[in-house]
């Protein structure tokens, strides 16, 4: 057995957890903690901490998901004054091995940790092994990447597709780009404008300012009190939050209304990426916000969206296509990359 360190570490929160991985790649936890990461001026401290209450030996190797970028075995996160160095980290924490990895591509590794129980298959398809591999996720952003088989190993290869153009594909939506446009006075709309949490709350704005349908008093509340505290660090309310959840329960029509635009919308941009890739392997949908509406993604308006590419739907309709309930399946990642080093 392998002891390993994985890491989460995210601009508000980071979770550790000690594991080991037995030669059959069966990941077993030791040890977890969570800490609020501002509450620390680097990792390392963190880490300590985290040793001595595991009260274990040091790990052989480690694996840090990190919230941004990772250039040249370094990163500083998005929205934490950190700088993280494996040279360093290696050197300060006494663990030979230690990776940094975005934590989009953690997701990536994590997939191979999954049981079923931690996926709810959408679209069974036709699995196709050695195919690639697509994931998708849409929470904060809208995360994009791609697992290529090499060897006896996948590797995972993040983009920044969630970047790309929105493209809007009926008149509403081409009513929201405009909408979006000149609201924030830019040139362009990224398809992560529409598709991620910050997009549920867009999607809802328009159809309000339009008055495309009638707001309800408590989720109007919600909103605005989001809105009023627009620039501050913390927000006391999370509006996509509650306006998903309203639309699954179907207590406020301008919610069921802003959910159906986001679905279309990820439904369509999944399919531009199946079409890039062809992911026969699968693709995976990711991030927080897929588990908290199953309901609404089971309907069938996301396969229809997803497939409706012309000519192209039969070769769409043969890709199987998987939600991950499991939300720590980037930890999972992160120790399974660990133990590949």
């Amino acid at each position: 057995m392998t002891l390993l360190l994985a890491g989460d570490i995210g601009g508000t929160k980071t979770i550790l957890r000690l594991v080991e991985i037995s030669d059959s790649q069966v990941l077993h936890t030791i040890f977890e903690e969570t800490y609020h990461s501002g509450d620390f001026p680097d990792l390392v401290p963190m880490v300590q901490q985290f040793l001595v209450k595991a009260d274990t030996p040091t790990p052989q190797k480690a694996c840090f998901a990190i919230a941004g970028p990772v250039v040249d075995n370094t990163a500083k996160l998005t929205n934490l004054a950190w700088f993280l160095d494996t040279e360093r980290l290696a050197q300060e924490l006494g663990i030979p091995l230690i990776s940094l990895i975005n934590d989009f591509a953690a997701v990536g590794y994590g997939i191979f940790g999954l049981s079923k129980k931690d996926l709810l298959t959408l679209q069974v398809g036709k699995h196709k092994l050695e195919a690639p591999i697509a994931i998708i996720g849409a929470g904060t952003g809208l995360g994009q990447g791609l697992l290529i088989k090499q060897g006896n190993h996948y590797q995972v290869f993040p983009s920044e597709g969630g970047h790309a153009d929105f493209a809007p594909r009926n008149e509403l939506e081409f009513q929201l780009l405009k909408y979006l446009l000149d609201k924030h006075d830019i040139q362009r709309v990224s398809v992560e404008r529409v598709v991620s949490g910050q997009g549920i709350v867009a999607i809802y704005q328009f159809l309000r300012d339009r008055k495309l349908a009638t707001e309800s008093p408590e989720i109007a509340h919600i909103v605005r009190t989001w809105e009023q505290e627009a620039g501050q660090a913390e927000k006391s309310v999370d509006p996509g939050a509650a306006i998903g959840k309203a639309a699954v329960q179907g207590s406020d029509r301008l919610s069921e209304q802003a959910l159906q635009i986001f679905i279309d919308a990820y439904g369509a941009e999944a399919g531009n990426l199946a079409l890039k890739l062809l992911p026969y392997g699968g693709l995976y949908l990711a991030g927080g916000i897929a588990s908290k509406i199953l309901p609404l993604l089971q309907n069938g308006n996301f396969l229809l969206n997803f497939s409706q590419k012309g000519r192209m739907r039969p070769l769409l309709e043969e890709i199987p296509i998987h939600i991950i309930l499991n939300p720590q399946v980037g930890l999972i990642g992160a120790a399974l990359c660990a133990a590949r080093l």
